[in-house]
């Protein structure tokens, strides 16, 4: 009980716009956050948590284990691959930019980097990369990109998520508490937060929708989904970034979005992910 008290005490606070870097860093948020979900779902194996809603729900598991067996993410990661290997006219290409993809690297994403004072995301080391080889980015939350960092998410499978936040840089700090904020208040005509879905209400039905719990959300992004699919055309046109459904989620609750790779996306994405922090890689994920 003491850990639920921690979480929902933080997202009282943090509504209120009271400061939590006292109440607790992010090693006590994680610790928190791990024991609220063991004790809202017990005998759920902590590694469970990275399949999102196919660990806690019987029945949509065993409908995804069978899409899993012939995926429709792989012609989308098939393209991921030509584009990562592909030369850019100046001879380089992607693969030259992150010369340990293939050994795994998504674990490590997103990073702090102290002399840019901001957070890096695998998304925008892509397309700073193309920029900076003289190679127009792609276009933000979906499309090409998506489909690069999904293989080289899958290229890094099985591991484990390890977003560091050095707790002695208050710069590194800022972005997470920032972050935490993001996470935790109300917004939108709807007033709901990331927190009322996939924490308080994880586990139980809005409408049609089991809500997922938050722990083990990036383990599986890019991810793709039969509903972007269902709107699009194109073995790609089902892929999307975390910063894509971030967008989903406020337009849900009737809030307008950020820009992709805003300051207030890349912060929420440097929390959500050190909240997962030790569960493994599973990109792209499979979801509905």
């Amino acid at each position: 009980m003491k850990s639920k008290t921690i979480i929902l005490a933080a997202a009282v606070g943090l509504v209120a716009g009271a400061p939590l870097a006292a109440l607790a860093g992010p090693k006590e948020d994680l610790k928190a956050f791990r024991e609220y979900y063991a004790k809202r779902f017990p005998g759920i194996p902590f590694d469970e948590f990275a399949n999102g809603v196919y660990a806690i729900d019987a029945g949509m598991r065993a409908e995804w284990e069978q899409m899993e067996e012939f995926p429709p993410y792989e012609l989308g990661l098939d393209i991921g691959k030509a584009e990562f290997y592909k030369k850019f006219k100046n001879g380089k290409s992607l693969a030259d930019c992150f010369p340990n993809a293939e050994k795994g690297i998504k674990q490590n994403y997103p990073y702090w980097d102290p002399k840019r004072k901001e957070v890096i995301t695998l998304e925008l080391a892509i397309n700073e990369c193309r920029k900076a080889n003289g190679e127009k980015p792609y276009k933000w939350k979906t499309g090409k990109l998506a489909a690069v960092s999904a293989y080289i998410g899958y290229l890094s499978r099985g591991k484990r998520i390890n977003v560091i936040v050095p707790e002695d840089d208050p710069d590194a700090l800022a972005w997470y508490e920032r972050g935490k904020r993001f996470f935790y208040a109300k917004r939108g005509q709807l007033n709901f937060s990331c927190a009322d879905c996939h924490v308080v209400n994880a586990g139980r039905r809005i409408r049609a929708n089991l809500l997922s719990p938050a722990l083990g959300h990036l383990t599986h992004f890019p991810v793709y989904r039969k509903k972007w699919e269902a709107k699009g055309t194109g073995p790609l046109a089902g892929f999307g970034t975390p910063h894509r459904r971030y967008a989903g989620c406020n337009k849900q609750v009737r809030a307008k979005p950020f820009k992709p790779q805003s300051v207030e996306y890349r912060s929420l994405e440097y929390f959500h992910t050190y909240m997962s922090n030790g569960l493994p890689i599973n990109a792209p994920g499979m979801r509905m």
